[in-house]
């Protein structure tokens, strides 16, 4: 028979009702079966469990291969079981009972173990039913990494695609001696030694099920001298594998927040107080072998605070500790421990010379002498921020969305919020007041709602025209932070990119009115990342190319020259986009005028200077639209637009045309249109004489000869003809 490539491994006991959803998941793939194949361990069950995988395999004879055996006592055997006698996939994929997979799951991690020859490929988990998944990891699509520089380690789980090559080489199996926490040391040892793992998180590859009968054997079993072997397992383990140093302490970090944490929660759930004594001394004796204040550093307050009370055998105060986790909240890994209870409020923070303490139990309680470093959060008081609005309009900036610190109540006294504009290449900056806005109900799903963060919206307008002290902002790349700050205590947020979908990605370049004239603005994301900064004077965004000519064209009935062009621009200051007619030096022309004049599209002309008697100009305005209420849109439809030019009331001469952008003496863009040989002659009546308009032959840009019509001149050339 043809080798599959992957084999899916359920382990089976009690699984009813679930079981039917998990086994119809992996029939259903999108991979299809003449690439799988599916092995069902029914280890003991008693529910009906052994029933139903019969019923499934008979549906679908070929793909379902059932195994029936005593109950193991755990899901050890019956991987192992089907590993070493009936798996001939090359890869594998463990799924437990419980849980099942989003349609396309196989096809997307075989396929980025086979792009990116990688040993192991982890797929985005999704809680149901009020389990908490591992998230952190999932962040984004990562081709190849490792346990060192990623999160991949915080889940242990054995939920995940395996080369099968890898499982054989090493030896791999799920020890049978341990209860609960043999996916985490069968796990951990793939990881170390695959040649590299693969992140799908672009797609929900696993649904990870709470079961309403609570079931889930990782929430059930409570043998604490387990969950202490099976600690002590994994130290030794790290350290015969990876050598001392910020990569073994990166690797403890999960041990000792995950499961130290939840043996010291079955610690508090042994009735009997000398159990609870000898236990505590084995805790004790594990995290002496491991623990040094560089990997206490890299652990939060609360686990600095638990292995300081498990370190010094401080037994009253651990179970006190746990007892406070509780009540607010917290979680262990995956499964929430006990709701909130009601009217409890989240402990309070100190902050004081520059540091963030949190008020947990014990703090500078002159008794039990804990220091300070185990409730120092400064580094968990992270900035987090989404941008909701980002909109400029004439030369003002609108921002507006929220910001906060993590487990910092928005409502603490003195807490404010500045707009922070620092440009990137001086590292010059300007600090905007920002307002504080209502944000009911935020965070709510964070920290078991322990925190108001009520307060936390922000509001900020820049106008660039005064921005720098009363001053234009200068040219230059302006990055746009938030700063945070309480009581000496500041973070900053490099805006942006975190933000809602009215926020658009693209580019939009404006040109802002400023006291000399208009500069150009453009508001754009930066890559990778998305944050928002302002491009001022041209340094990455040229407006040349949002700016062009189209051509010329005329109704040969009244002498109306229609130019026509393209601007890309997403916001001009009135009156500056213009049609320019400069009179040039032209043979026999008669009538010229001394004066530059600016004519608006109803042929309405007012005086705006004195050039002599050549060089007089004549400027069309083009009038702007409406943008409606898109801010990165283009002014105009589709960016093009077409003004009608009135030549009538120009007078006699050699018309250069063009099209100019800008306004005072600051920067401006002039195009010339291009020239138009074939455009006909026309004539127009002013007053009682005839006049004409005709292409200058032989010229790059259209220029227009304007005179008027003499009769015997044009007698003599038609006797002529």
């Amino acid at each position: 028979m043809p080798v599959p490539d992957v084999s899916i491994i359920i382990g089976a006991y009690n699984a009813m009702p679930y079981l039917t959803q998990c086994v119809t998941s992996v029939v259903e793939q999108s991979i299809g079966h003449d690439r799988m194949e599916i092995i069902a361990v029914d280890d003991g069950s008693t529910d009906g469990t052994g029933a139903e995988l019969d019923r499934l395999a008979a549906e679908h004879p070929g793909l379902i291969r059932v195994v029936h055996q005593e109950n193991s006592g755990g899901p050890s055997a019956p991987r192992n079981l089907a590993l070493d006698q009936y798996a001939r996939g090359r890869y594998v994929f463990f799924l437990d009972a419980d849980d099942y997979l989003g349609t396309e799951a196989l096809e997307r991690l075989v396929e980025a173990a086979e792009t990116n020859g990688t040993d192991v490929v982890l797929g985005r988990m999704v809680g149901v039913g009020g389990r908490r998944a591992p998230s952190t990891m999932f962040h984004r699509n990562q081709p190849r990494t490792d346990v060192f520089d990623s999160r991949v380690y915080w889940t242990l789980n054995p939920m995940k695609l395996f080369r099968r090559d890898l499982l054989e080489r090493h030896g791999l199996r799920f020890p049978t001696e341990y209860k609960v926490g043999e996916d985490v040391y069968f796990t951990a040892l793939a990881y170390l030694h695959a040649s590299g793992i693969s992140v799908v998180a672009d797609y929900d590859c696993l649904y990870w099920v709470a079961r309403a009968d609570g079931g889930n054997i990782t929430v059930t079993h409570h043998d604490t001298d387990m969950r202490i072997r099976s600690l002590d397992t994994m130290v030794d383990l790290l350290d015969e594998h990876v050598p001392p140093g910020p990569g073994r302490d990166h690797l403890l970090h999960r041990h000792l927040t995950v499961e130290l944490r939840d043996a010291v929660l079955h610690i508090h759930h042994e009735p009997r107080r000398d159990d609870q004594e000898k236990a505590l001394t084995r805790l004790r004796d594990v995290l002496g072998r491991c623990y040094h204040p560089d990997l206490a550093a890299r652990l939060p307050a609360l686990a600095r605070l638990r292995c300081h009370l498990v370190e010094h055998g401080m037994l009253d105060e651990l179970l006190e500790l746990v007892e406070f986790e509780m009540t607010q909240g917290s979680t262990s890994y995956g499964i929430t421990v006990r709701e909130r209870t009601a009217g409890t409020s989240a402990p309070g923070v100190l902050v004081e010379q520059g540091r963030v303490l949190a008020r947990y139990p014990f703090f500078r309680d002159p008794e039990r002498a804990v220091p300070d470093a185990c409730f120092d959060i400064t580094d968990e008081a992270k900035a987090r921020h989404r941008v909701d609005a980002a909109v400029l309009t004439g030369s003002e900036l609108r921002l507006t969305g929220h910001a906060r610190l993590r487990r910092v109540p928005t409502t603490t006294e003195g807490l404010r919020t500045e707009l922070v504009l620092r440009e990137r290449g001086t590292g010059a900056e300007h600090r905007l007041p920002a307002e504080r806005t209502p944000t009911p109900g935020l965070g709510a799903d964070e920290d078991a709602g322990a925190y108001d963060y009520s307060r936390a919206g922000f509001a900020a307008t820049v106008d660039l025209a005064t921005a720098a002290d009363g001053a234009a902002l200068p040219d230059g790349l302006w990055d746009l932070h938030l700063a945070i700050s309480v009581d000496g205590f500041t973070k900053e947020i490099r805006l942006g990119s975190r933000r809602t979908e009215a926020v658009p990605h693209q580019s939009a370049t404006h040109l802002v009115a400023t006291a000399d004239g208009a500069t150009p603005v453009t508001l754009y994301s930066t890559k990778p990342h998305g944050n928002l900064t302002l491009d001022i004077g041209e340094q990455k965004h040229q407006v040349a190319p949002l700016f062009g000519v189209g051509g010329a064209t005329w109704s040969t009935e009244d002498g109306t020259l229609t130019v026509s062009g393209t601007c890309e621009l997403a916001g001009l200051p009135e009156g500056t986009l213009r049609v320019r007619l400069t009179e040039t030096t032209g043979e026999g022309i008669t009538g010229t005028t001394g004066t530059t004049s600016a004519t608006d599209t109803t042929g309405t002309t007012g005086t705006t200077g004195t050039t002599g008697t050549t060089g007089t100009t004549e400027e069309i305005v083009v009038p702007v639209p409406d943008p409606g209420g898109e801010p990165a849109a283009p002014l105009f439809p589709e960016g093009r637009f077409a003004v009608p030019v009135p030549l009538t009331r120009l007078p006699a001469g050699d018309w250069s045309v063009s099209l100019h952008l800008g306004a005072g003496p600051g920067r401006s863009w002039e195009l010339p249109v291009p020239a138009e040989p074939k455009l006909p002659a026309v004539r127009w009546r002013r007053g009682i004489l005839p006049r004409y308009a005709k292409p200058v032959p032989r010229t790059e840009s259209l220029t227009l000869r304007i005179d008027r019509v003499k009769p015997l001149k044009a007698l003599l050339a038609r006797l002529g003809r």
